[in-house]
This record gives C-alpha cells, structure tokens and sequence, in this order.
C-alpha cells in the first residue's frame, strides 16, 4: 500500500466490512446530472510527512485541472488512522467522494463491497489504456480474474535506509544484504543512547507488511490457495516471531517503538536517533524532515541468506496507492476526466517526484528524473523481488487481525514479558478466530 507515511490502517471491525453493500458511495454535493456537474471530492491519503504537504503538493495540480476542464476539485488529505474506516462507512452509508486514495492492498477488499467503479477495457480505455501501466502494480488492483476496482497511481518498495556516518563511525563498511548481518551491525549501533533500527510497533498496517515479507522469505502464506485464512502455520509463526526479535531478543529496536504509530521512527532517523530504517520510498518523507540525500544510503530489505530475487527471497510488498471512483458517483464523466489527469504521463512525472514513489505508468517510469540510483533499487525490487499481498475480500479484515496481534507482541516485548514461539502462535490463533467463516 500507501506512501511515504505510516500506512496505519486502523481498527476495522469486521461487521463493518462485511456488512457493505454493493450501493456504494459516491457525492451528493455535486448536484446535477452525470454531464453537467462541476466539482468534485476527492479523498487523498496522507503521503508526505504532513497534510500540510499534501496539500501543498496537490493543489497547484488540482488547479490545473480546473482551468484544462472547468471542473473544481474539493481536496481533503485524510490521515491513514482514518482512511479505512472512512472509506469503509461510505460503501454503507452510500455518502462518500467521487474519488478517491485507497492503500494497493485493500483493493480486492473494497471490491467485494461493490461500491467501486470496475476498470472494464471500456473504462481502461477513456484513461488511455490498460496497457499504459506496468504489471506489478496492475498484480495489487483487486482480485484476480476480476476487472480492477481502482488503477495505479503510486508505485513503491521497502528499503533498507542507513545512515552513512553512524554506520562509518561503527567501523560498518557496508549496509546489510541478510538478517544475521543486520542483527550484528544493529548491536554495534544500538549504544549511548542510539538504536540499530527503527519500527512502528503500533501501527497494523506496517506490521503487516513486514510479517507478509519475512512468511514469504519462510515459504509461508497467511491464506490457502482456496482464500481461508492459515495464520498459525509454522512459517508464519517463525515469521511473525523473527520481527518481533529485532525488538525483544536482538534488542536493536528501542522498546518506546512500540507505541509508534504514524512516521516516528521516520523522525528518529532523520534526526540520527536510529541508525537504519525500513521504510516504503521514503526519501521525500526524509527530506521534508531536513535529512539531506548524500546522509543516508539505500539498499534492498535483508533476507534470510543470499540475495534478493524470487520465491523465498522476497523483500518487500508491492506497495502503492491507487486511485479509485465511487460508482454511484453522479459525475461519472469528471470523475473518469480527473483519473486520467492524474494518471497522464505529465502528472505521474510531478506527483511521483514529490513524493519519491515509482510511476506505475510506463512511459513516466522510464523518464531520467526515476532514474536515479536510489529509485533504481527500488524499482528493481518492484521488478524482481516484490509480492502482492494476497488479493481476497478478506484482506483488510487479516490486516487488523493480524497486525494488531503484532502490535500486541511488541507490548509484550517492550514490557519485558517474554515473546515464545507459543505466545506468538496464542495471538495469531486469536486473530483467525476474528476472521469471518468460510
């Protein structure tokens, strides 16, 4: 999903998913008929290190769109805290944007409520085509064997981010490629008040995308082949175990981590409190906080030995934001207009490069300015060694479940009580019993 922000989904009761509907959202301020209307509301997702930035960054453009087309377009950049359940009593309530920001990884949640415009070849067609997007972020749009539900607008990656003179002063000569790497060098840096690495142990939605990387590097799924939820699998429990280590065994991750949430463990890097960050293209977010580039290096997420690529070494999600129609919108036609303003190769150039994400446009990837040696790692992680997060109606349900049990487990280490094998399976066997039956 998201960003260059937390991607703190929120708590999500399950009720609420699985009592949307198909009538959807869409405005009932727009007034008029579906050719006359001329505003819009758009919900934005909070990508820069404020919503202050968003919309600085947005707005010039959405005033650009007004004077190509006449039609104004009403921002609100909502707080990833927010996002979810937002979006979610919209479907139910039938009262919501036109448009709309959703995290890649909610994409076949939302789609089973039936409140999102399906991106049929038709409608692919007034945006210029389905071929003017790059696979991998087209693999993170809904469920497979289904018209999308939303199209790509922000392509990114995790990546390892390390401070270049913490790690010289350390005597590191390199950054870490495996986890056993990483422990040692995060023990060499965590002294005198420093940390090795930083987390977000509060926040869901980043515990989710780390365990999904660490089951995959342990040969591990959190749902079966036929979509049932399987979260207490040996190689998720050595999974969700092994992240929660950096914190309660290795002690590289300081236990106040804990309780972060939303972009502090961004901040203490920026401000040379933690020595590494893993964090989803995270360079405008560090720039934003006054770290400059030529401070930090960039380097693909460890995995368990060897180097990244496919199967077990998988080392990141296929993170990202797409952008989404309420179908009942009563401006169909602007709003089909504003996703392909947003998603023209122009645009994607200016909105990828404030927020230091990969287009997910083809033409607008390979451009000189996301040819940079930073964006080359992570658009080489997107190209070899990303996965989607499993594309099931049930996703965003597994994202709380699951990345609240995580949260929990990070308590229990920051509290000193001990983190076993078997407490971590007891509070993943309590988030499959949240989930909804087959």
């Amino acid at each position: 999903m998201r960003r260059i922000r937390a991607a703190a989904a929120g708590a999500v009761t399950i009720s609420l998913l699985t009592a949307a509907t198909a009538c959807g959202g869409g405005s009932s301020t727009s007034g008029g008929s579906n050719d006359s209307p001329k505003t819009l509301t758009y919900w934005a997702s909070n990508q820069g290190a404020s919503i202050a930035i968003d919309k600085k960054v947005l707005q010039p453009e959405l005033d650009k769109f007004q004077k190509q087309t006449g039609i104004k377009v009403k921002l609100e950049v909502v707080p990833w805290s927010d996002l979810l359940n937002r979006i979610l009593t919209a479907t139910t309530s039938g009262q919501g944007p036109d448009v709309l920001n959703i995290g890649n990884t909610w994409s076949a949640s939302l789609q089973a409520t039936g409140a999102l415009l399906p991106w049929d070849a038709k409608n692919f067609g007034k945006i210029g085509g389905k071929d003017r997007f790059v696979d991998s972020a087209l693999g993170s749009t809904g469920a497979q064997g289904k018209d999308p539900a939303a199209v790509p607008l922000y392509s990114m990656a995790y990546a390892l981010y390390y401070n270049k003179k913490m790690f010289a002063d350390a005597g590191i000569a390199k950054p870490p490629t495996t986890w056993d790497e990483l422990i040692a060098d995060g023990k060499k840096l965590s002294k005198g008040g420093k940390w090795g690495l930083g987390a977000e142990g509060s926040n869901p939605s980043e515990n989710i995308h780390h365990a999904f990387v660490f089951a995959k590097q342990h040969g591990a799924d959190f749902f079966t082949a036929d979509g049932k939820a399987d979260f207490t699998s040996d190689g998720v429990v050595a999974a969700v175990k092994q992240y929660v280590d950096l914190m309660a065994r290795d002690k590289i991750i300081a236990p106040g981590n804990a309780e972060y949430a939303q972009n502090q463990s961004v901040a203490d890097f920026a401000t040379g409190k933690n020595a590494m960050l893993l964090w989803q293209s995270a360079s405008a977010n560090l720039k934003s906080q006054g770290m400059s580039e030529d401070s930090y290096g960039i380097a693909p997420v460890p995995v368990q030995s060897g180097t990244p690529g496919t199967g077990a070494n998988v080392n990141s999600m296929v993170a990202g934001i797409n952008l989404a129609v309420f179908k009942n919108t009563d401006n169909l036609d602007g709003a089909t207009k504003f996703v392909k303003f947003m998603t023209s190769d122009a645009e994607q150039k200016i909105l990828n490069t404030a927020y230091s994400s990969i287009p997910p446009v083809k033409a607008a990837q390979s451009d000189a300015t996301f040819n940079t040696p930073s964006n080359a790692v992570l658009k080489d992680t997107l190209a070899q060694s990303a996965a989607a997060l499993p594309q099931v109606a049930d996703e965003s349900q597994f994202e709380t479940a699951v990345g609240t049990a995580i949260k929990e487990l990070f308590a229990d280490a920051a509290a000193g009580r001990p983190v076993t094998e078997a407490s971590v399976k007891a509070k993943l066997d309590k988030a499959q019993q949240q989930m909804p039956k087959k």
